[in-house]
């Protein structure tokens, strides 16, 4: 299978990457409805980095998110753009959030970032499809 590869003025690539975002505590907290909010926020502030969401799922405790890059994204101004404004309107929006994690960022503090490495992309797609079903 061929992969269409990306480009830009100076530049061929094809760069994904695999986050995972963790509810602080471990919380049960994610509902589709906050997932949903979550990714549309990803999608928005997204934009502004040249982050292209391919693949999204969650489960009550936490999101995985495959999403495609660029040479010069800057992926962690743009992770901890995403976690610090996504943790604030998440508690704004939903109030049984307020509830669980009243003072605290919606996020842990750490996140695990992963490049997919080559495996081919469909697989990783299956993956993310399958975390969400535990």
């Amino acid at each position: 299978m061929f992969m269409k590869l990306d480009n830009n003025n100076h530049s061929v690539f094809l760069l994904y990457y695999h986050l995972v975002l963790v509810v602080k505590y471990r919380r049960k907290v994610i509902t589709p409805t906050i997932s949903d909010y979550a990714k549309e926020m990803f999608v928005r502030i997204g934009k502004d980095y040249n982050i292209h969401l391919v693949e999204w799922n969650h489960d009550a405790d936490h999101i995985h998110i495959l999403f495609k890059g660029q040479p010069n994204t800057e992926l962690s101004k743009f992770i901890n753009a995403y976690k610090s404004a996504s943790s604030r309107l998440v508690k704004k929006e939903f109030p049984e959030i307020r509830r669980n994690l009243w003072k605290e960022m919606f996020w842990s503090r750490s996140f695990c970032l992963l490049t997919t490495g080559g495996a081919p992309i469909e697989v990783i797609k299956r993956y993310i499809e399958n975390q969400g079903m535990k």
